[in-house]
């Protein structure tokens, strides 16, 4: 037994023998398939997050082209409108002022939520697939999205354990307003990019940290390179949602500054270097943006103003305890509360609310905690407006947006959005509270808190997008007959032009990738009194005629004046050919008017035409 172990003690270590006492090096395939091992779990969890998304839109999905959302079909339009505007890129035919709407005068891209960046993404889905279903897949993908964006924040940045993250991530992207605003609202609802920002911000601030160990070179290094990233993410959530990128550095703010107040002594020291990495970032930006900006804010159709008014879009203080409409357990009752379906952004719940304070005094010891109540604090006071309404009537109350009123840039941001803030504030509170829970020892709060959370959060639960069927776009569009009576770059006019109220004649031009311009339409241009913004434009005099009969059904008794007025108004139009399909409401009346304007009609198709 001695002579064994001094055998075994004089052995030579560099001669054992292969694959025992060490493993053998690892494959590149090897390592990649571990990796996907390990992130099966995040993919399923990536996948609930689009089929909920996807069974939210379903009404969509029957039929894209022949569907819309029952309670915002005007603002679908608009959208798809923009997505088949995008195309043009392709064709080296896309500026920042388009001509292809409101002809001859065009309009402002930048003043208007164009959606550029997700337009260029889609583009093979509206190519191949046309822009309706680019609009589905917009809605639905950009709450799957933002779910799974905020899921691997949490997970990855905060650290939180899978369930709790699913949870707070599911309400970011499900909650109450983000369902309301998915009404048509995708440039509200595209936030995907926003826990990215978030991370850059969170990243740059533990690099700025002057008590970490690590060399300063190498930390300045990376805070350079963070400083770029936020920058190139900044620039492109401008042309994906301008008002998103607003609220999130608004409510970033508004959190540095709750955490210098609540935390000094450890923020104070991180703010210098954090502040030098911001202002690179901001210098970048502006490299980037100054053209677009000067586009938006000085160029041709730019628009002095906000177009709504703070005073009819802001909160009614007694929807915050109300259900949203919009989900499954809500009423319509409560609807009353909000200026329509698409702004339920306050409609959080009484239970949500009050779960919401005990665990932020539970949690008050937490860094986190304090900053992110003042925060949404702040938000939620902001998105009363002016003036604090209650139950549908203004009180006089004053509320701090009072000071934001008629201020540039800010103008543009609804008061009643300001509430949107409060979604990620109160989803990253559900997470903190929930990981303690997880942790703590069985027992009254291992139980109470997820019972408490479950409670507040059931009220909240979505109900699928209520949607109908809607005609389907002319054959005379579909087929592509209309090339034989439009040249490239040339003018359509439907019958009757497309106004905000009624936009229905750009779903036309949408089927068509917006190959041929449309005189009119929907859009915010400088036409009001005095240059100021305004919804839509005024109608040429021939256009206000067709539009009376379209309403009436009445052939009205056309003069010599009114002849010589709708060949004048052609030319203004630079009309290629005017179009009314046969299937329109009153199309009789208007036939017989437009002959009387114009001279007979050539049938094709579905359709009559009038070649200029």
């Amino acid at each position: 037994m001695t002579s064994t172990a001094r055998a075994a003690q004089d052995a030579d270590p560099g001669r054992a023998t292969p694959g025992y006492g060490s493993d053998p090096p690892r494959t590149r395939a090897a390592r990649m398939r571990d990796a996907l091992r390990r992130s099966y779990p995040d993919l399923a969890v990536s996948l609930c997050f689009v089929l909920a998304a996807g069974w939210l839109s379903y009404g969509l999905w029957l039929d894209p082209d022949t569907r819309t959302l029952a309670l915002n079909p005007e603002d679908q339009i608009l959208i798809e409108w923009f997505m088949a505007n995008d195309t043009r890129i392709l064709l080296g035919d896309f500026t920042l002022v388009s001509d292809r709407l409101n002809a001859p005068d065009g309009f402002n891209m930048m003043a208007n939520a164009t959606m550029i960046v997700p337009g260029l993404l889609l583009m093979p889905v509206t190519l191949l697939f046309g822009a309706a279903t680019t609009f589905a897949v917009l809605i639905t993908g950009n709450l799957a999205a933002t779910s799974i964006g905020w899921y691997f924040l949490y997970t990855r940045t905060l650290r939180a354990r899978r369930v709790p993250a699913i949870v707070g991530a599911a309400f970011c992207g499900f909650a109450p307003g983000m369902v309301s605003q998915s009404n048509s609202h995708p440039h509200m609802t595209a936030q995907w990019l926003v826990p990215a920002l978030v991370w850059c911000v969170v990243r740059m601030a533990q690099l700025a940290d002057p008590a970490r160990p690590e060399g300063a070179a190498r930390d300045n290094r990376r805070l350079l390179g963070l400083a770029v990233l936020l920058a190139a993410l900044v620039c492109t959530q401008v042309f994906v949602g301008e008002e998103v990128l607003f609220l999130t550095a608004g409510a970033l703010a508004l959190t540095t500054v709750g955490w210098a107040v609540a935390a000094p002594r450890h923020a104070l020291p991180v703010l210098p270097r954090l502040g030098g990495a911001l202002l690179v970032s901001a210098a970048l930006s502006i490299v980037v943006l100054a053209y677009p900006l000067w586009v938006q804010f000085y160029g041709r159709q730019s628009i002095p103003n906000g177009i709504f008014s703070p005073d009819y879009f802001s909160a009614d203080l007694a929807s915050y305890p109300a259900i949203s409409p919009l989900s499954l357990l809500g009423s319509s009752e409560a609807s009353r509360l909000s200026t329509g379906p698409a702004e339920y952004n306050t409609f959080l719940g009484l239970p949500l609310l009050l779960v919401t304070v005990a665990l932020a005094w539970w949690l008050r010891r937490h860094p986190l905690v304090i900053p992110m109540m003042f925060t949404g604090l702040l938000c939620a006071w902001l998105s009363l407006g002016p003036r604090v309404v209650l139950d549908g009537s203004r009180t006089g109350i004053w509320a701090p947006y009072s000071l934001l009123r008629d201020k540039p840039v800010i103008e543009g941001a609804l008061p009643m959005r300001f509430a949107l803030v409060l979604i990620p504030v109160i989803a990253t509170l559900l997470v903190l509270a929930l990981d303690r829970a997880s942790t703590a020892p069985l027992g009254a709060i291992r139980i109470a808190v997820p019972a408490a959370v479950a409670v507040a959060l059931i009220p909240t639960v979505p109900a699928p997008l209520p949607t109908v069927d809607r005609e389907p776009v002319p054959t005379f569009i579909s087929a592509g007959h209309w090339r034989d009576c439009v040249p490239p770059d040339g003018v359509l006019v439907p019958v009757p032009l497309p106004t905000p109220k009624e936009p229905e004649k750009m779903r036309w031009a949408a089927a068509a990738n917006a190959e041929f311009r449309l005189p009119e339409g929907f859009f915010i241009a400088p036409y009001a009194a005095g240059g100021k913004a305004s919804m839509g434009t005024f109608k040429q005099p021939t256009s206000a005629l067709l539009s009376k009969v379209a309403a009436s059904g009445q052939v009205p008794a056309v003069t010599e004046a009114e002849r010589a007025q709708a060949a004048r108004d052609v030319v203004f139009w630079d009309a290629s050919c005017i179009v009314l399909a046969q299937s329109e409401p009153k199309a009789s009346a208007l036939h017989q008017t437009l002959e009387m304007l114009y001279g007979p009609a050539t049938s094709a198709a579905d359709v009559w035409i009038w070649r200029f």
